[in-house]
């Protein structure tokens, strides 16, 4: 076709070559045409060449609205006032959508997981992207920067009911927005200045004689995995991660050991926990095996759903206290279990052990603790591991919980601890 105005006429007129596509090239704005199909559908093309590159071409849009001679040739000289000025915008925009999608808070919060949480948070990695992941639906279709201190206040107040919560919430996007502007894509971060939400008292929650023997029959009503797993936790006192993660290859029952490596305990510090013979026969649920995750559902990933399962110790904990209580006359109904979290079996075990007599760098020890006595210049020097006090400390313990347990009188210094500078 000749070429001629590209104008609401000629596109009208502009009639299909039923064999290739043909074009009409507007005589007044160099590389802006019209493009008519062999099933005669009509739009609107750009052809151009960027300081003498290679002729590229790009489509406008099809005929119709928003689309007419007029908007087209408007978009068009829009778009070549660009390329003389040695933009190729067709690159330009697809470089603004790249960005747009790198800065996109769900693949920028993945990416603050893996480059930084994983390796600076070793221990509490998960809790960081746990928090990331709760707040995508909130962030939704936004790029990080494009939210804003509201969008992050209104978040936070989403937790005005968990302190807890929300104090961790706050810190880590605090290092989520501070690690952006280190990287170079915020200028800075949206909540700078804004104050910490305070700090919660240390938790003081310990579970009386009654709570413990119930906790531990409760878990006998679960699913073996379950039984073995939280009485583990009772018996070892070790962190809840740490005991889900367990693998056959770190146990020896036959020298009723479990040797923790480093890069699986919170601290780093590779820990020796020796087994009682009620941790040996709690393991025994489930094996031995040669390798190959303790508990676990599928094989792959270390058991999961702990406040699922633990809703469910505590509704058995609390209708075995209640039977306990009637089978003593006393009020079954008035009984109450008062709230208690996992970790709190760790301050459990620790305060029973004060009592029984197990000296405190003993309890650190056990714990895996590196404050205290095992902090500072005392934790550089003295590297003894305390074996020997580790196993006779969690021996008095599961004696103790046996007694307890059978309704004997609880031990109290059965075994006598010799005392460490």
């Amino acid at each position: 076709m000749a070429n001629e105005k590209i104008s609401k006429r000629v596109v009208d007129a502009a009639q299909p070559n039923p064999d290739r596509d043909t074009f009409i090239w507007d005589t007044e704005l160099k590389g802006f045409g019209l493009r008519i199909t062999p099933r005669a559908i009509k739009s609107y093309v750009i052809q151009y060449r960027v300081e003498g590159g290679p002729a590229k071409r790009t489509t406008i849009g099809v005929h119709g609205s928003p689309w007419t001679p007029a908007t087209a040739r408007e978009h068009a000289e829009s778009f070549m006032f660009k390329v003389k000025q040695g933009v190729d915008p067709v690159e330009e925009k697809r470089e603004v959508k790249k960005q747009a999608e790198l800065l996109a808070y769900d693949g920028y919060a993945d990416r603050f997981v893996k480059l930084y949480l994983k390796v600076n948070w070793r221990d509490s990695w998960k809790d960081g992207e746990s928090v990331l992941n709760k707040a995508k639906p909130h962030f939704c279709g936004k790029a990080i920067t494009a939210i804003t201190r509201k969008n992050v206040t209104d978040w936070l107040d989403s937790y005005a009911d968990r302190p807890g919560q929300k104090k961790l919430v706050h810190s880590v996007f605090r290092k989520f927005f501070n690690w952006a502007v280190d990287e170079g894509d915020l200028t800075a971060s949206p909540i700078t200045g804004m104050k910490a939400p305070k700090a919660v008292p240390a938790r003081k929650r310990v579970l009386n004689r009654e709570e413990l023997i119930c906790a531990w029959l409760a878990a006998g009503e679960l699913a073996d995995i379950w039984t073995a797993y939280f009485r583990v936790l009772i018996l070892t006192l070790q962190r809840r991660e740490e005991v889900a993660g367990v693998d056959w290859a770190e146990i020896e029952l036959d020298a009723a050991m479990w040797e923790l490596p480093d890069n699986r305990a919170k601290n780093d510090e590779a820990h020796r926990i020796p087994l009682s013979a009620l941790t040996v026969a709690e393991l025994k649920r489930l094996g031995p095996k040669p390798k190959g995750l303790v508990f676990t559902t599928t094989g792959d990933t270390p058991v999961s759903g702990f406040s699922k399962v633990k809703k469910a110790l505590d509704a058995k904990m609390l209708e075995i206290m209640r039977e306990r209580a009637a089978k003593r006359g006393e009020e079954s109904e008035e009984v109450e279990l008062v709230p208690w979290r996992i970790h709190d079996l760790r301050r459990t075990g620790a305060t029973n052990m004060q009592a029984l007599g197990v000296p405190v760098e003993v309890t650190e020890a056990v714990l895996n603790h590196v404050s205290g006595t095992r902090a500072g210049i005392a934790g550089v020097y003295n590297r003894y591991r305390y074996d020997p006090e580790k196993r006779k400390a969690l021996d008095t313990w599961a004696a103790h919980l046996q007694n307890l347990i059978e309704g004997l009188e609880p031990t109290i210094n059965v075994v006598p601890f010799a005392r460490y500078a």
